[in-house]
């Protein structure tokens, strides 16, 4: 969701722990002195921004360096993550925000000049995705057990927001291997394989504040077929994909309604990728299927270079338009990141669950959105910066096992606490 909060009184904490030696450590060989050249869009161009905050995080070291000036920061020689944030008010009143990010910034000389495009967001209401379960459970073998993944919607927002129209969709790149593509759309829109909407006539499938929308894989009590799962009989919506593998064939549940299936690259059913090598989102779109089908196609170009030599490449699949796009979760794994496959505008970060790949401990977790405060109704309010590492907790209790009180483990261990966001209590 583009709706964006600037908390300066953290990084007014992450200032007072950052001391000049952590800025000018080392010789003067070791020290690189950063000058940031910020390209604002067309609705900034001449104004000024404001609370303008710049953090340099050193991927070595881990360490990040904030700093309100884009010229003159003096930095130890590395490799860089520069996040730029600002505020700005337009002529017309419009209050929003100015994002940038430009990541494996190789900072080698005494002296740089890195050039950054902002972009600005406003406030959009909305759901926003609180959860994403893609790492499944397991059965007593120890094998891979399927369909009992789900996303979970949320309505941060103090007014009832109508499900009916959104679509769920999940990115055709993956962010452990970035390739060079043309044409480079990603600052126009974004590159889809998996596209699913909730059907309705536009007031059907009210959400209200402070309520949840649970969109299942497969909508049934899991625990029939594998007792280390649980029940999703109750979700509002499941996704449906009629097979044409006879030996891959998908369960239609009786006590849950599908999604409308516009699009999906696959021939059997589509699960989420169980590593979270994918983004997943949800959008608006103001065509009809048959309008988006057959004017959203996106053909591409790459290159693979490998030992045997450099291989052109080209392929297909859908694009959205980033206006159209209300919402962005960038998933990975934490040795195999190399980038988010979607512009900064929709989400400058990722998440994740596991530290390597096919990491066997990040079976029954989940990445769960942060609590920020409760209100005085005690409706959560969840954090939403459009930047994943922060907004989200990783490997993270899924929020339907607390719920169901069932196992987290094949030790058989169960869930015997409830969370906002798998860290904070809910007091009972």
């Amino acid at each position: 969701m583009k709706r964006i909060y600037l908390y300066l009184m953290s990084l007014i904490s992450m200032l007072t722990l950052i001391s000049c030696d952590d800025i000018l450590a080392g010789s003067d060989n070791d020290n690189c002195t950063i000058t940031l050249s910020v390209t604002l869009p067309d609705e900034a161009k001449g104004l000024t921004p404001e609370n303008l905050t710049i953090s340099f995080l050193n991927i070595s070291t881990g360490k990040t360096t904030v700093s309100q000036s884009p010229a003159g920061n003096r930095l130890l020689k590395g490799l860089y993550d520069i996040t730029y944030e600002a505020e700005v008010t337009l002529p017309n009143g419009t209050r929003g925000n100015l994002r940038g990010k430009k990541t494996s910034v190789v900072l080698t000389a005494s002296s740089a000049v890195i050039d950054m495009t902002a972009y600005f967001t406003v406030d959009n209401d909305d759901l926003i995705i609180c959860e994403v379960f893609f790492t499944g459970t397991l059965q007593s073998s120890g094998n891979q057990y399927h369909g009992d993944d789900y996303i979970k919607l949320y309505n941060n927002t103090d007014h009832v927001v109508y499900a009916d129209g959104l679509t769920l969709f999940e990115s055709k790149f993956t962010t452990t291997q970035k390739f060079e593509y043309t044409p480079d759309i990603m600052n126009e829109a974004m590159t889809v394989q998996a596209l699913y909407t909730v059907p309705g006539s536009g007031t059907d499938h009210p959400v209200e504040p402070g309520e949840y929308f649970l969109i299942a894989d497969t909508g049934i009590d899991h625990r029939v077929a594998n007792p280390n799962s649980f029940d999703l009989s109750h979700a509002d919506f499941e996704w449906f994909d009629l097979s044409t593998k006879p030996e891959h064939v998908d369960i239609d549940s009786p006590y849950v309604p599908n999604l409308d299936k516009w699009y999906c690259y696959t021939l059997s059913f589509w699960v989420l990728h169980n590593r979270g090598f994918k983004a997943y989102g949800i959008a608006r779109i103001p065509v009809d299927k048959e309008t988006y089908r057959k004017n959203y196609l996106y053909s591409y170009d790459y290159e693979i270079i490998a030992e045997a030599g450099t291989f052109p490449m080209s392929q297909s699949a859908y694009k959205l338009p980033n206006e159209w796009i209300v919402d962005v979760v960038n998933c990975s794994v934490q040795s195999e990141m190399e980038w988010t496959v979607c512009s900064p505008l929709l989400d400058m970060g990722w998440t994740n669950c596991g530290t390597i790949d096919h990491d066997k401990t990040r079976y029954f977790h989940s990445v769960r959105r942060k609590l920020l405060f409760l209100d005085e109704n005690g409706r959560p309010v969840f954090k939403d910066t459009n930047n994943s590492s922060e907004d989200f907790n990783p490997m993270c209790i899924p929020s339907e096992i607390e719920l169901q009180g069932t196992i987290i483990d094949l030790m058989g261990n169960r869930a015997t606490m409830k969370t906002y966001d798998g860290v904070t209590p809910i007091e009972q």
